[in-house]
């Protein structure tokens, strides 16, 4: 099934990439409500809301907001088919109006506007991701999807890229998640986040298709253990990697070479006989990717027989001009493995005098995660590359993210949501909203002001407040100011559209963004709160707005 396409002033948009993404993908509740404010004739007013979350994932200072591109496409294509109305219909009560079925068939988000935070930046609780402005009933209905659209994606890419911090910016990431993933959309949509995150390449085909992410894998311990013995290799022929000339017997080169590198007194006679059915795979796999040779070592022995075996069919690709890729361990003491195997390629390259050999590339996989990556950097290891996938994709480490959509306004008087639980009060009205950056570069904090206050200037002391702590202050000279919001959506407003970024960009401006960010706030043991704050004048009227809302208790 092929996502819709829609267009919007003279562009033609696509359908969000699962097409299961309609406006069916809500609650019921969204419908009933919607008929609610019909039947009161409300439905038409004007009305705001913020989405946002209140508190960063997995016990870290910081969230990566994504999922901003799946959200206009949705919004850009939200149109109720006869059958999706038919089917409403159906499922609410009886009572419902035929009036109301044809205001179904009419709703579309041409008078919706949209405000976001660009997608892979760094955010923080109480700022608003993205703020929706429309007629109440259609706004409502937008909820649910836009929240399911970016509670995981964010979630997921803060996942990637707290992986990235810990592994280092020199090592190379691969997500492997596809099949330990919730189900095919969970799949896709990590594969992609990820990638947004700081991951570099993908296994998941598809994803590679859909959004050009690089593809990375090479073989499992299914294909090395389904050979015997290297008497079943029939084509033994390999051509040089120039074409001038041809090797008619691979596999006796390569047995040449694992008895010279037997024999070298430099290894200590490490091993003695490998295991030639483990050969016999990796002679295979050789002569059909001679230009990308990685060898899973672990099947049997990773130091008696799998290293010494992915050496030797090494140096026979060497003799005829190929580079082979290096290894990949998917099991055991992965440090010491890995420095045991660099000892190898180092010993191979000064003995036997080929050049680059010891800066084989090793990869590393099984269940690998955040804490595995930072034990591994403290112990020291020798690994270039990480595979990782169940505890990435799923995000093993929490749940959800937990963002909220909640109303701010309707028709121009602000609105506030009180709680018990103060951190569940809302912000109440329109706000925009800036990040104020220091003398060094890095940013300082984020501030929410009324629509209508002056923007903060650089060089232009301001007060910021913590938008429920009354002790909570500070004043603030800024070195650099960024408006965070803007207009991906304008529906008829004519204002101009920010255009949505291709992948890569927004990639590249993830890893600019978490450059940015003051080291202390993005560590991951006791990370230093960012601090997110309101201007003098948006606190006034947010307590203003609190005591005027609040029922005043009777003592008797």
């Amino acid at each position: 099934m092929e996502a819709k396409a829609s267009q919007n002033a003279g562009r033609v948009m696509d359908g969000p990439t699962n097409p299961m993404v309609t406006p069916l993908l809500t609650d019921l509740y969204q419908f009933t409500m919607a008929y609610a404010y019909w039947k009161a004739g409300k439905h038409n007013e004007r009305a705001v809301f913020d989405l946002y979350f209140r508190k960063n994932p997995f016990g870290g200072e910081f969230t990566v907001f994504a999922g901003l591109e799946e959200c206009i496409k949705l919004i850009a294509n939200f149109k109720l088919t006869e059958e999706e109305v038919s089917f409403i219909h159906k499922s609410l009560p009886g009572s419902c109006e035929e009036g109301f079925l044809n205001y179904l068939r009419e709703i579309d988000c041409s008078d919706v506007e949209v405000y976001a935070i660009s997608e892979g930046t760094v955010v923080f609780p109480k700022v608003p991701l993205l703020r929706l402005e429309g007629p109440v009933a259609v706004v409502q209905l937008l909820e649910t999807p836009v929240l399911n659209l970016v509670n995981f994606a964010s979630l997921v890419t803060t996942n990637a890229a707290r992986h990235r911090l810990v592994a280092g910016r020199p090592k190379m990431l691969f997500e492997f998640g596809l099949r330990r993933a919730q189900g095919p959309d969970g799949a896709i949509g990590a594969s992609k986040y990820c990638y947004i995150g700081g991951f570099d390449a993908t296994s998941n085909v598809a994803a590679g298709r859909l959004f050009g992410i690089p593809l990375r894998g090479t073989h499992s311990h299914a294909f090395v253990s389904s050979f015997m013995s290297p008497d079943e290799i029939l084509e033994r022929s390999l051509c040089s990697s120039d074409g001038s000339n041809t090797c008619e017997d691979f596999v006796t080169l390569v047995h040449s070479w694992l008895s010279k590198i037997q024999w070298l007194k430099s290894l200590g006679g490490i091993f003695g006989e490998t295991n030639q059915s483990e050969l016999a795979a990796f002679i295979s796999y050789a002569l059909a990717f001679p230009n990308n040779f990685l060898a899973l070592v672990d099947t049997y022995d990773v130091i008696r027989s799998g290293v010494p075996n992915f050496c030797a069919v090494a140096l026979a690709l060497s003799d005829l001009g190929y580079r082979a890729v290096g290894i990949r361990l998917d099991s055991g003491d992965l440090a010491y493995l890995s420095s045991e195997a660099r000892k190898i390629f180092h010993t191979i390259e000064k003995e036997l005098g080929v050049p680059g050999f010891g800066k084989m590339i090793i990869t590393a996989s099984n269940d690998l995660n955040e804490e595995t990556l930072d034990a591994l950097r403290k112990q020291g290891h020798e690994v270039d590359c990480f595979g990782i996938g169940t505890y990435l994709v799923t995000c093993y480490a929490q749940a959800a993210l937990g963002c909220v959509f909640k109303l701010v306004e309707i028709n121009n008087q602000p609105r506030i949501k009180l709680s018990e639980d103060v951190s569940k009060v809302s912000i109440p009205c329109k706000k925009r909203c800036y990040r104020l950056y220091g003398k060094e570069g890095y940013s300082l904090v984020d501030i929410m002001t009324g629509e209508n206050e002056p923007c903060p200037k650089v060089g232009e002391r301001i007060l910021c407040r913590h938008p429920f702590s009354e002790s909570k202050r500070a004043y603030v000279v800024p070195k650099r100011v960024e408006e965070l919001l803007k207009c991906y959506w304008p529906g008829k407003s004519g204002k101009v559209r920010e255009e949505l970024p291709a992948l890569q960009d927004i990639r590249d401006h993830c890893i600019k963004q978490l450059e940015q960010m003051r080291p202390d706030h993005i560590r991951r043991l006791n990370p230093t709160p960012y601090k997110v704050s309101v201007s003098a004048k948006l606190y006034d009227f947010i307590h203003f707005l609190w005591l005027n809302e609040a029922p005043v208790g009777e003592l008797q």
